[in-house]
């Protein structure tokens, strides 16, 4: 009789267990980001503009499933181990390459703008619906995510001493090229990246994604990066920076480019958090802006 009773309790149990589930409990998001699925497994919202999805499909790091070696139209595959950051704005089970732009990187030490050289191995990877963790372990790094419709949020806890927040505009999952960027404050970045030419045609359907980055936390130094195309002949001779990074520290005027990018410094006396909410639009950065105020 005894263990009658404790049958019925553990069939009880489990049941309760069951149905105290949500249906959202049992997503698994990394389905679909293995054998050409072309998902990936960071957080959107239902019908979301904003997502955000680990980068790890750039550098001979990750080949042969790397974006400039072979038709891919996802920023994440499941065996790639090379991470370059993570991208603001993604399709999802898409057969073309498309957007997978904005991309956001922390890093500690010195600033590196290569994101061949700053690009670290990851672990610990933890994904459920409209959540996605992982450890950067180059630089000892815990990077978490969620996202709103229009807003994607990350999480970077950093170890002690310089840290920083790389924001790439140069590197990306679609063909298209060219990009703005403007240091609005210690807090603040707004900008464009062009995207489109889906599946490599119609380079006349090209178009903007605007944004406004706002950081937690005011940067203890702050700049821009850009690297011109490198010239010959004549005019090569006259240009010390002639395919060289250029690094413009404390720059706030408005930058144009292809490859462009923007970064925050940090300098900690211990653990410290930082958030970095990135609003986007198809429309103006006044409505990034104005997606970023109303959604947090």
């Amino acid at each position: 009789m005894k263990k009658i009773h404790i049958f019925i309790l553990l069939v009880f149990f489990e049941t309760f267990v069951s149905y105290s589930q949500e249906p959202a409990d049992y997503v698994n998001p990394f389905i679909g980001t293995t054998n050409y699925g072309a998902t990936f497994p960071g957080p959107i919202a239902p019908r979301g503009m904003a997502s955000v999805s680990p980068f790890n499909v750039a550098g001979f790091q990750n080949l042969p499933l790397e974006k400039d070696s072979r038709w891919l139209s996802n920023p994440y595959v499941y065996e790639n181990t090379f991470l370059t950051g993570f991208s603001q704005v993604n399709l999802s089970g898409v057969g073309c390459p498309d957007l997978g732009v904005i991309l956001v990187m922390p890093t500690t030490g010195e600033v590196e703008t290569n994101h061949l050289k700053y690009g670290s191995t990851y672990s610990d990877e933890v994904a459920s619906t409209g959540y996605y963790s992982s450890k950067i372990d180059k630089y000892n790094i815990k990077a978490e995510f969620t996202a709103s419709k229009r807003v994607g949020v990350s999480k970077f806890t950093f170890p002690k001493g310089q840290s920083n927040i790389l924001l790439n505009l140069g590197l990306g999952l679609t063909n298209e090229q060219g990009a703005m960027a403007k240091v609005v404050s210690s807090t603040e970045i707004e900008g464009m990246r062009s995207v489109g030419s889906f599946c490599y045609n119609s380079p006349e359907a090209a178009y903007p994604v605007y944004f406004v980055a706002k950081f937690s936390k005011p940067a203890d130094n702050f700049g821009v990066w850009k690297k011109p195309a490198t010239y010959k002949g004549v005019e090569a001779q006259w240009m010390g920076y002639n395919g060289k990074t250029r690094l413009m520290e404390n720059d706030t005027k408005m930058l144009v480019g292809d490859s462009i990018g923007t970064y925050f410094t940090y300098k900690f006396d211990k653990i410290e958090t930082v958030e970095v909410k990135i609003g986007v639009s198809y429309v103006s950065i006044e409505n990034a802006r104005e997606n970023l105020e109303q959604e947090t």
